[in-house]
């Protein structure tokens, strides 16, 4: 029973690993196949960005779905999402530095004179390579008390994303307000009426 129990958890973990690859195939698939418009890079650069922003609000989304289900798998898998937006929000910068860039470092300075948002992109990925560092059970039995101070932070990180998202699109607000939404719809799941509420709402479900 164990055991099957053991392969149906490995089996989830490999689908959302799987699940989480598959952008990244297709966009490297459509630019190797020339179907990724006039500026391959930019579109890598675009779409890696907003794939990591999709995988942080669901990171941030399945707290609050453990608390209204109580099913094991989303707990299970919060590590594991939570690595997978490092790697892409690592992937976003990578794109930046050389489709856009070229790996010209010089060019630094003068893009964020240009272009703010980049230190606010930075600030975010630092943050998330910061929580990335502590998710394991070490830092956890070293920080104590203080692992769950420091990855509530995940937030300000989202603010800060969602704030980096804003200035790059400015032009067009109708995507950003849905991120927006969804982000602030999960930050209000934090607060403590509301946290303490979802686990009466799912009795009240299960019961109807």
């Amino acid at each position: 029973m164990a055991s099957a129990t053991s392969r149906k958890w490995l089996t989830w973990r490999v689908a959302v690993f799987l699940a989480a690859l598959a952008p990244l195939v297709f966009w490297s698939w459509q630019v190797a196949n020339n179907a990724a418009g006039p500026e391959p890079g930019r579109y890598l650069l675009l779409n890696i960005g907003i794939g990591g922003l999709w995988l942080l609000l669901l990171t941030l989304s399945l707290t609050p779905l453990t608390k209204l289900t109580r099913w094991k798998g989303f707990a299970l898998i919060r590590r594991q999402l939570g690595l997978w937006t490092l790697a892409y929000a690592t992937l976003h910068l990578l794109s930046y530095a050389l489709f856009i860039l070229g790996l010209n470092w010089a060019l630094l300075g003068s893009e964020i004179v240009k272009r703010p948002y980049i230190i606010v992109g930075m600030i975010a990925l630092t943050g998330l390579a910061v929580l990335g560092a502590t998710s394991n059970k070490w830092s956890m039995r070293r920080l104590g008390k203080r692992w769950k101070s420091l990855h509530k932070f995940s937030y300000a990180i989202l603010g800060l994303v969602l704030l980096h998202f804003f200035w790059v699109v400015r032009a067009d607000m109708s995507e950003w307000a849905l991120y927006a939404a969804i982000g602030a719809l999960l930050m209000a799941t934090r607060l403590p009426p509301v946290s303490r509420t979802l686990p009466k709402l799912r009795y009240r479900l299960s019961r109807s």
